[in-house]
């Protein structure tokens, strides 16, 4: 078993890692995601009491670091109510104590492989240890379950991890409309490439359909949400907000830090709060 130091941890997997998304900013309880038109150099969201920036995995594999994602169970059919279910277990053990990070204490993400159907879950944990949450996927097919997640281990916060693992849900397997071509009264588009390196920046532009910025509201404690996934190999990115939005006439523009450290193609599913309402926007990007 390794040994469970947060110093050593970084020193093992610091040369190991091809793509992470994080942040180093402390968290901001006082948050108010009111635009303004300067920005602040630090992160804008909010986290629990603890905050653990991603360390571990990218998502396509289902064991890291003696972390494992196991027993998992999707929808037996497409297009029927259903529910994914999985565990977390540590060198065989259970994990049943996790750290509140962006208001939830485990993100879920339920992603067709082709990239044509993405869920943003947030399920609930029971005496057990098994994680589940309702879900109706429209088409059968692979998807990837990637859990997002910091564990407390003996007492002591640490650890954050990203695991993937693969099930089938039967039914049809034609391709459905991509998010990126479905209608939608807010659009966006990134103003640049990913740019690679620990310090990465990239730059969203919103706006609604018939021109002009957006006001963005909180959701999960920040004003953006992107989750990028690149396209080949799966390789996941939760990218975080820096500072506060700004807004222009021809949209409103919030930059994300990134830490991915070599070139692909990526689809980006950008979420945003506008007048009450979660807005799901699929877009390509190129990293490097």
């Amino acid at each position: 078993m390794l040994p469970r130091s947060r110093p050593a941890l970084c020193l093992v997997i610091g040369g190991l890692l091809a793509a992470l998304a994080g942040c180093a900013g402390a968290a901001n309880p006082s948050l108010s995601p009111s635009p303004s038109q300067s920005g602040s150099p630090t992160h804008t969201h909010a986290t629990g009491p603890e905050h653990i920036t991603p360390l571990v995995g990218d998502g396509t594999r289902a064991t890291e670091f003696d972390y494992t994602l196991d027993r998992l169970s999707l929808p037996e059919r497409a297009g029927l109510p259903g529910k994914v279910s999985f565990r977390i277990s540590l060198d065989g053990r259970v994990v049943r104590d996790y750290v509140n990070q962006q208001t939830k204490n485990l993100h879920l993400y339920v992603v067709r492989t082709d990239l044509s159907v993405f869920r943003h879950l947030h399920p609930s944990i029971d005496s057990a240890g098994i994680w589940s949450a309702p879900v109706t996927l429209p088409q059968g097919g692979d998807y990837r379950v990637i859990a997002e997640f910091a564990a407390r281990v003996d007492a002591v916060s640490g650890e954050a991890v990203r695991l993937g693992r693969t099930g089938s849900v039967s039914g049809g397997r034609s391709p459905v409309t991509p998010a990126a071509e479905q209608p939608d009264s807010v659009t966006a588009d990134f103003e640049e490439p990913i740019q690679l390196g620990p310090d990465g920046r990239l730059t969203v532009v919103i706006r609604h359909a018939e021109g002009g910025p957006v006001q963005l509201g909180s959701y999960l404690g920040t004003f953006a949400h992107v989750t990028a996934f690149e396209r080949t190999s799966g390789r996941f990115a939760h990218l975080h907000p820096l500072g506060e939005p700004t807004l222009g006439p021809d949209g409103t523009r919030l930059t994300f830090h990134t830490e991915i450290m070599t070139p692909g193609d990526f689809l980006a599913f950008v979420q945003v709060r506008v007048d009450g309402f979660l807005h799901t926007i699929a877009l390509p990007v190129r990293a490097g």
